[in-house]
């Protein structure tokens, strides 16, 4: 008996240190450290900070690299530099309406920060320090601050010499994402410039043909579409206009080329540089279609900058290997929480630059998550304060999804022989619910024969997860989250469901009311009479530990950076591939093989919902 309380004392400790891990390694933007509003002006006339070169992109490069010198007659291992755009980050920048009675010399995070030794090891004894950062165009110059104090007591020192592309409006960063129809492309992208002075448009075509023009569209948004703070205080930063284009009728895997404009009003035109996509599959066709998952990867700096607290390390890790892998990608899906902004705007503009070699070149699918939607009073299903005041805004903005309406951020797609149906966990999905009648809509509309690989996506956990803290409620899931659900994913004979919010990777067998329908676990045949559950939130936030606990669902898990890709040989054949961010190798696998009439009994809606669980 005395064991058998020391193993429940051990359990729920090693239970309680996992789920206190998880909140450290994930509560902070690397930003939100800074004391803005304690910052001190003392400028010290024998500091100084100087940056090179100072006019970017001459030859059209971006991003660029700069450099800067500096010195501090006084130096500690606190100092750090911030990056500041626009260039002028004093009080008069400030908005009148603040809640201080006099604004704080900053009114502004920087776009990034770094410690003044991070390459320069004797700065704390000579003072003088180089470092190298990385800038992206974010249509405005930029300016470089000495601080000393540290990050919580911040005191001026030296501020640089300004610093600014050489059109800093350019159109950057084009985005591709399925449209309302198989045989439709959107491309969004980013630019400083309103209609007003320039018209937006894309001119596409097939490889080698003839080009034609498509106009855009423009959005855009403002301090006041903000729900809170920091977004709509020390975290703003004008995010530019948002343009999107239509591009219609394609033919069916055909390659074709684009490139974004502006035409000013003198009848200049303002171009990116080329790119290429290649059109979706028609549905049903069979043909390999490849398709890669993750969820919250969040961004990271290329030079080592704004890293706190471990935050995102294997982002860049992700995007390189998918990136190396994109010949062999046909639509990737980022299933919530996708920046990490967290309230500081500047922080889109750093991630669609962070996956623009991918988001250019293929479909780029995202779902909305907590960091991007959840703010008290919102209409929000959960009042966290996970999105530090963008309340969805930008991730709505930013991202174009085939939704009947944005705000409610859910949507299905096909293609080839895949449909996918995209929840939204932030918004209620209980029955009863819109989304529930969405949910079931999308599952019940499939035709089966020609598109035979159903598949449900969303970012909260609404299936199964062994991670710490979803052990501690003992629901191994989102409360709530499957009860009403788990009867449309069998009624309808859903392959797999995939999750993020769970930093980690876990797979489960084919399940349905917790018991295993199915002995097997890496190559499948006929009927699964169960869902396949996968948690794929490993993209590059800091890792959530798993309890210390075996369920009996769980196959495979793996507490590390990765992603998984789906491959339909045809509409017999499907293989998944979770690989490691680390060195792109595959780690679990699994494939299914079976006939239409393994699912053919229950394409129809009068198929009651047994199976051996039941």
């Amino acid at each position: 008996m005395g064991w058998m309380k020391k193993s429940k004392v051990l359990f729920f400790y090693l239970l309680l240190v996992a789920t206190l891990q998880q909140a450290v390694s994930d509560e902070h933007q690397p930003l939100s450290k800074i004391g803005i509003h304690d910052t001190v002006f003392s400028i010290d006339k024998h500091a100084y900070i100087k940056a090179t070169p100072n006019v970017l992109g001459l030859k059209g490069q971006n991003p660029v690299w700069v450099t800067l010198h500096y010195s501090n007659p006084k130096p500690t291992s606190e100092d750090w530099i911030g990056v500041f755009s626009p260039a002028n980050f004093s009080a008069s920048t400030c908005p009148g309406e603040n809640r201080m009675s006099n604004p704080p010399f900053l009114c502004s995070a920087p776009v990034k920060y770094q410690y003044a030794n991070f390459s320069s090891h004797n700065y704390k004894n000579t003072g003088k320090g180089s470092l190298k950062l990385q800038l992206i165009n974010q249509r405005s110059d930029f300016s470089f601050a000495l601080f000393t104090g540290g990050l919580t007591s911040p005191k001026l020192i030296a501020v640089s010499n300004k610093v600014s592309f050489i059109n800093p409006k350019a159109p950057v960063y084009p985005r591709l994402a399925q449209g309302k129809t198989w045989d439709e492309i959107t491309v969004t992208w980013t630019s400083g410039y309103d209609i007003s002075e320039a018209e937006p448009f894309v001119e596409w075509g097939t490889k080698g043909g003839k080009q034609k023009k498509t106009p855009a569209g423009t959005l855009t948004f403002d301090r006041n579409t903000m729900c809170g703070a920091p977004a709509r205080t020390v975290g703003w930063r004008d995010p530019g206009y948002i343009h999107t284009s239509f591009l219609k009728e394609l033919w069916p895997n055909r390659e074709y080329t684009y490139k974004v404009g502006h035409r000013l009003f003198n009848g200049t035109i303002i171009w990116s540089k080329e790119y290429k996509f290649k059109a979706s599959p028609y549905p049903g066709q069979n043909s390999a279609q490849r398709v890669v998952i993750f969820g919250d990867m969040g961004k990271a700096e290329a030079d080592g900058s704004n890293e706190y607290n471990n935050f995102q390390p294997g982002s860049l890790n992700t995007t390189k290997q998918i990136i190396r892998d994109l010949d062999d990608i046909d639509l990737v899906f980022h299933i919530g929480d996708t920046c990490y902004a967290s309230g500081y705007i500047s922080q889109w503009d750093q991630f669609t630059a962070q996956i623009e070699p991918i988001a250019s070149t293929v479909p780029y699918m995202t779902a909305s998550g907590n960091h991007e939607r959840d703010w008290p009073g919102s209409g929000s299903f959960y009042g966290s304060l996970d999105s530090g005041g963008e309340c969805g805004v930008p991730s709505q903005t930013m991202f174009f999804v085939p939704a009947e309406n944005r705000e409610k951020f859910w949507y299905s797609t096909d293609y080839g022989m895949f449909r996918f149906c995209v929840a939204n966990t932030e918004l209620d999905w209980r029955k009863g619910s819109e989304q529930y009648k969405f949910i079931e809509e999308c599952l019940a509309s499939v035709d089966r024969q020609k598109q035979p690989w159903l598949i449900f996506l969303a970012h909260r956990v609404l299936g199964y997860s062994s991670v710490g803290f979803y052990a501690k409620e003992g629901s191994f899931e989102e409360p709530m989250g499957r009860e009403d659900l788990q009867s449309l994913w069998q009624k309808y004979k859903v392959d797999i469901a995939m999750y993020g919010h769970v930093h980690n990777y876990e797979r489960t067998c084919p399940v349905y009311q917790n018991v295993c329908t199915n002995k097997e676990k890496h190559s499948y045949k006929g009927s699964l009479n169960g869902t396949i559950h996968l948690v794929v939130g490993g993209g590059g936030a800091a890792l959530a530990e798993f309890a210390p606990i075996n369920t009996t669902w769980s196959i495979f898990k793996d507490l590390d950076f990765g992603f998984v890709k789906l491959t339909a040989f045809d509409h017999s054949k499907l293989l998944l591939e979770y690989k490691k961010s680390s060195d792109g190798k595959v780690y679990d696998s699994f494939s299914i093989s079976r006939d239409y009439r393994d699912i053919l009994a229950c394409a129809v809606d009068s198929c009651p919902s047994t199976t051996l669980a039941t």
